[in-house]
């Protein structure tokens, strides 16, 4: 019997960056990247001062931002190339994102926060069958009582709760790519490493591919592979002493 050929996207790396150039309000280019790849299931490890261009990057990442020039290819597909509605869904499928300022929405309570993306995703609803339980396990092992907080508005959170549903809003329905910002960044340590673990366990479960953008460099060697931006970006950042 004849096997079936083999399509670009099933062998397309997670992440592929190439040629790529964005700069803000016509301004100078903040990047310049000739080519850059994350292997499928990859944990990587970004590192760069403030102000030299992380947080733009995973945007361009996201599909939230779309570069001036070049291409920004996920999981095989462009998404410089997509309308903003088709990258919208293209994110809701396949992207997790823990944002660096959160972005929970006021308006919703906790559980209905962590499920937001299915909302806007059958695929990923179909992944786990029942989100609000699914959302009550992964705030369970982020040591977020649901029942508790189930019917409290996350305004009443402290910063390190709202980071945590933040985490499990990003982590629900398995995506295939995760990109955390700034994810540990208000967590005590015993928190932080029951945060790492469970977001290594997701993603191997899954088989995600986890792009980790910190400060903390002393949590680099937790993963396969640490980059400094300017490694890999051409523009030349003057970064704030």
């Amino acid at each position: 019997m004849t096997s079936a050929p083999v399509t670009s996207a099933a062998i397309a790396p997670a992440i592929r960056l190439h040629d790529l150039q964005f700069a803000w309000n016509k301004g100078s280019p903040l990047l310049d990247i000739a080519d850059f790849q994350v292997r499928r299931s990859e944990r990587l490890f970004l590192r760069g001062p403030s102000g030299s261009g992380k947080s733009t990057l995973l945007g361009l990442l996201g599909g939230v931002l779309v570069p001036q020039q070049g291409q920004v290819e996920i999981l095989g597909t462009d998404l410089a190339a997509l309308g903003g509605t088709a990258r919208d869904r293209f994110r809701a499928d396949h992207i997790g994102i823990i944002f660096q300022q959160f972005n929970l929405l006021p308006f919703l309570n906790v559980i209905e926060n962590v499920t937001l993306a299915c909302r806007f995703s059958p695929r990923r609803t179909q992944q786990v069958g029942d989100p609000a339980a699914e959302a009550a396990r992964l705030l369970r092992s982020l040591d977020v009582d649901p029942q508790q907080l189930r019917q409290r508005s996350v305004r009443d959170l402290s910063v390190g709760q709202q980071q945590r549903v933040a985490a499990a809003r990003a982590l629900v329905g398995a995506p295939e790519i995760l990109i955390a910002d700034e994810p540990t960044s208000a967590l005590d340590t015993d928190t932080r490493a029951a945060f790492l673990k469970l977001l290594f366990s997701e993603c191997e479960r899954a088989g995600t591919t986890l792009l980790f953008v910190s400060h903390d460099t002393s949590l680099a060697p937790l993963f396969t592979r640490t980059l400094a931006l300017a490694d890999i970006n051409r523009v030349s950042v003057a970064v704030p002493a």
